[in-house]
């Protein structure tokens, strides 16, 4: 009699899935045939489309901690994806998570490049301190920290790999480009980076295997743009009209202080640790080549 695939993952290493949606979703064809995948979702809905991509899913919430019982030494490799709450200068639920992580594990957590605050367009490597500049960058300082916490205490191998603006063909500043919201004026424009969805998941697979323990990792291609010129490269791209540019000044006056945070935080980042020490080959090098191949 033929086995049920499920039934023949019995005896694979479990592999818990912590926040699995978008990133979460293009992971799981890289370690479904690898792992016991198991992945956590609060909302119920969701559990037909994870059990049909590979996963058993399991619904709990990261902000009710006794939801989570049942997720306590359920699996020695955890790829954390959730963030945090959308408020306060900590994260509860990094907090309500490690408080249930087994000892001897291993974790990658997917952090956020605004860990780094405002550098004046600075390229550095992963040594430059932190210096969050407003209260969503502050709680994933907080994560780190617990997190970290947890992995000395508990003899586990954490990696936490900090990402940036995470693009793909349905995660484009189209609606944005279509409503004409401006850009700064390029003499005052910063430098953003940027990563595919598909290699933010190869990289947090390849994290679980190699990671060095309590190692941070810039996960970022090679782009090197001013915020602008990524807009009117998408814009160009689809044929939108560019964004119009304003002076620093005006420009905060029309936008949402949540978009203003973003748009006023220039930074470089290095990524040579994701492609010596952990040997990825990015698929899309740069934005570049991403929205060359959407025209072939």
């Amino acid at each position: 009699m033929k086995k049920h695939p499920a039934f023949k993952k019995i005896g694979l290493p479990r592999l818990l899935i912590v926040g699995c949606g978008d990133v979460g979703m293009r992971l799981l064809p890289l370690v479904r045939e690898r792992f016991r995948v198991f992945a956590v979702t609060s909302n119920a809905e969701r559990c037909t489309l994870l059990r049909a991509a590979g996963a058993v899913p399991i619904v709990a919430d990261l902000d009710r901690p006794a939801s989570l019982a049942r997720l306590a030494r359920l699996a020695h490799i955890v790829v954390h994806l959730a963030p945090p709450q959308a408020e306060g200068e900590t994260d509860r639920r990094s907090r309500n998570l490690a408080a249930i992580l087994p000892d001897h594990a291993t974790l990658v957590y997917i952090s956020t490049t605004g860990v780094y605050g405002d550098c004046n367009g600075a390229e550095f490597d992963e040594t430059r301190p932190v210096a969050p500049g407003n209260l969503r960058a502050k709680r994933r300082v907080d994560a780190e920290r617990v997190l970290r916490g947890w992995a000395r205490r508990s003899g586990s191998r954490l990696a936490i790999l900090r990402a940036p603006g995470i693009y793909a063909a349905q995660r484009l500043p189209l609606e944005r480009l279509r409503k004409g919201t401006p850009a700064l004026a390029a003499s005052e424009d910063v430098f953003t980076n940027h990563i595919h969805a598909d290699d933010l998941a190869r990289l947090a697979a390849t994290a679980i295997f190699k990671a060095r323990p309590l190692r941070i990792y810039h996960a970022v291609d090679d782009t090197d743009l001013t915020m602008g010129a990524y807009f009117d490269a998408v814009a160009d791209a689809f044929a939108l009209p560019r964004p119009p540019r304003l002076p620093r000044a005006e420009l905060q006056q029309q936008v949402s202080p949540q978009l203003w945070s973003f748009m006023s935080e220039s930074r470089r980042l290095r990524n040579t640790r994701i492609k010596e020490e952990l040997g990825l080959r990015l698929r899309y090098p740069d934005v570049a080549a991403f929205l060359q191949g959407l025209k072939g």
